[in-house]
């Protein structure tokens, strides 16, 4: 399971606050700004490296939720129906810069990657150190198909189930995603003269979780 949002609404407020908004409350909407804002922005963040860009996305990813939270039929949670939209609106943007682009489609049998992993746990197939900046940089050079993956699984900690819904795609394309954009990040690193982290990026202790 995904980890918990810190300041989220309980379940049974949050269901009312989704129908009080979808039926066009303000204070309800603004309820759920406040609860979900930093969350989004720290996805757009760790997704652009960027922290104008990630601003910016932010404010268009709740735009877009104003504007489709109608739409929500809770046959996922909320969360997760969030998390897919605000991809979407950061994929939207980075194919906007006409960076490399990866098809979720894209499933190599003999390249999947079947190793479980569990959320905090360090990847035994990235050994050595290598200092935060030049990971952080790393990761945003990956391609937004890769890059969208690695952030949601090994960062945010999502489930290749989870994130098969959030990106559309099946559980066997995300596990495949995954192991490709590792091994580019591999490469990245070396290529930089850079070690191998011995553990993915964690959210810093004030970040929302």
């Amino acid at each position: 399971m995904s980890p918990p949002i810190d300041g989220a609404p309980k379940a049974a407020s949050e269901s009312q606050l989704i129908g009080q908004a979808q039926r066009g409350d303000e204070a309800a909407f603004a309820a759920l700004f406040g609860a979900y804002k930093r969350r989004v922005y720290s996805l757009c963040l760790r997704m652009t490296g960027n922290t104008a860009e990630a601003e910016d996305l932010s404010q268009e990813a709740f735009l877009q939720l104003f504007r489709k939270i109608a739409t929500f039929r809770g046959e996922s949670a909320f969360s997760t129906w969030l998390h897919r939209l605000v991809v979407n609106v950061v994929l939207m943007h980075l194919r906007k810069k006409e960076l490399p682009q990866v098809s979720l489609d894209e499933f190599d049998q003999g390249q999947e990657e079947p190793v479980k992993r569990d959320y905090g746990d360090d990847d035994r197939r990235l050994i050595g150190s290598v200092d935060r900046l030049s990971l952080l940089k790393a990761i945003g050079d990956l391609p937004p198909g890769y890059r969208a993956i690695f952030v949601l699984h090994d960062v945010e900690g999502y489930e290749h189930n989870e994130i098969a819904q959030i990106m559309n795609c099946s559980v066997g394309n995300s596990k495949s995603q995954l192991h490709k954009a590792r091994m580019k990040l591999r490469e990245g690193l070396r290529k930089g003269g850079k070690g191998i982290p011995t553990r993915t990026p964690r959210p810093a202790p004030d970040e929302d979780r």
